[in-house]
């Protein structure tokens, strides 16, 4: 409709209202083929990554192909430098050095690589009935009904008593063997239907199945455990003391893959949140001699809140600062407190087959762009970083003037549960801090899905904040 033919109230709507529009209606073909062309690289990193050590080393050996060197403390960085420090292989921190002094703040992206998952048990190898099995303790916010029947792959570290690391990954190639949990048939589980959904699955019924062949020797004891032992031996170097010292967990075994006749959406287990971590990590080496310091961190322990050294809950990224503050004879909190961050992370999507848990005009629909969330939190917005209306004015501008397309959203309806991100761990430094991901459909299940055109615009979102010059 042309203007003129517009209505009064059409044009005075048109001015004042706000209503948020389907990517694929604001974007063009052009645009949409570079989503979808983006959206392969996703992919082989969701295959590549799926625990946060293999995210680690993925981004590790991607810095160094791009000249970012190992951080060290004791050097004075100037603008152009690049540099990155790995901490212990688990979470990572890397920045590029910017024109302006550090006196004038960093920019901060901080997402998660960790995802919930099957942790082995420090003691797991155990036989009974002649079927070797593992005993596991979930990792993060499971729905554990939803782990059961699927293929698994087994992927970690072991480290020996003389100190060596063995990397395991087995199940992810066409030829290895895969494992699962087993469940009950339907003929025989009239009992087990009297649970209720959180219970229908109980944590150490989560029994992972290895084997099923004995080994054959008459007077050895548990013979299918002893020929796993031996195939582990024979492939590891390693025996079950081993694995006292260990972190190995269960993931899903299937890859990434384009979802929907028209291909708009991914589907695959990990996007919670290494579809930020890979967004944000592609914007920000776009941008390698920013006018702003900027920093990038990809956390672990996020799904079991951020404790640990190599959570956001510890100091490395207070440290890192103060580091780089006092190279340039400051104080690392007046860096800090000058610095604005985006918490990269996820939000949950609008799903119509289960809307009531969702306010419809405050939540987030896939195709709408990155999502951002002022706040997160639980009822009264318990736990939560609420970024102020200022800084969340300045966001907005941002991405406007960027072209980006986004979304607000909240965490579902005020009372209907709630979660947090890692914001409220970087706001109490003083620096300025708001949620920007992007929505998800079944969120922490082993097979999540996001579009496209969403995981697109969040790169865009990331790119922005880091090369906005104001």
């Amino acid at each position: 409709m042309a203007k003129q033919d517009k209505t009064p109230g059409e044009l005075l709507a048109e001015q004042l209202c706000y209503k948020p529009e389907n990517a694929g209606i604001l974007m063009e073909e052009k645009e949409l083929k570079e989503a979808f062309d983006f959206c392969e690289g996703y992919k082989t990193f969701l295959d590549k990554a799926k625990t946060e050590r293999e995210a680690v080393e993925y981004t590790e050996a991607l810095l160094k192909k791009k000249g970012y060197r190992l951080y060290d403390p004791e050097k004075t960085y100037r603008s152009g430098d690049k540099v990155y420090l790995n901490n212990r292989g688990k979470a990572l921190i890397f920045a590029a050095i910017g024109k302006r002094p550090l006196s004038q703040g960093v920019r901060i992206v901080a997402s998660h690589i960790d995802s919930p998952r099957i942790d082995l048990k420090q003691r797991p190898l155990y036989e009974e009935a002649q079927l070797a099995m593992l005993k596991t303790h979930y990792y993060g916010g499971v729905r554990k009904y939803q782990w059961v029947t699927i293929p698994l792959a087994l992927h970690g570290v072991i480290i020996k008593k003389d100190g060596t690391a063995v990397q395991v990954c087995i199940g992810e190639s066409e030829d290895d063997p895969i494992f699962c949990i087993n469940d009950l048939l339907p003929h025989l589980s009239r009992e087990q239907n009297k649970r209720t959904l959180n219970e229908g699955i109980k944590g150490e019924e989560l029994n992972v199945l290895v084997g099923s062949l004995p080994f054959k020797d008459d007077k050895a004891s548990e013979k299918v455990k002893l020929r796993i032992l031996k195939l582990l031996f024979e492939k590891f170097g390693v025996i079950e003391a081993d694995f006292l010292s260990a972190e190995l967990c269960l993931v899903p075994a299937f890859k990434a893959r384009d979802l929907g006749l028209d291909r708009s959406m991914v589907g695959a287990y990990g996007h919670d949140d290494r579809v930020c971590a890979y967004t944000s990590i592609m914007a920000c080496l776009e941008h390698p001699e920013p006018e702003y310091t900027w920093v990038n961190i990809l956390a672990d322990k996020e799904e079991t809140g951020s404790d640990g050294n190599t959570g956001l809950n510890s100091r490395f990224l207070e440290h890192f600062i103060q580091d780089l503050a006092h190279s340039q004879g400051l104080e690392g909190r007046h860096v800090l407190e000058k610095s604005e961050c985006l918490s990269a992370d996820v939000n949950a999507a609008f799903d119509p087959t289960f809307p009531d848990v969702h306010e419809k005009k405050n939540a987030s629909y896939l195709n709408y762009g990155a999502v951002m969330s002022k706040y997160t939190g639980s009822g009264g917005k318990g736990g939560t970083n609420d970024a102020s209306a200022e800084f969340v004015g300045r966001i907005r501008r941002i991405f406007d003037e960027a072209g980006v397309i986004w979304q607000t959203a909240e965490l579902g309806k005020v009372d209907a549960g709630g979660g947090g991100t890692v914001a409220k761990f970087i706001s109490r430094l003083g620096a300025d801090v708001v949620d920007i991901g992007v929505p998800v459909l079944s969120m922490h299940a082993p097979f999540e899905v996001v579009a496209k055109a969403d995981v697109y615009s969040a790169y865009k979102a990331f790119g922005a904040f880091v090369a906005n010059e104001e």
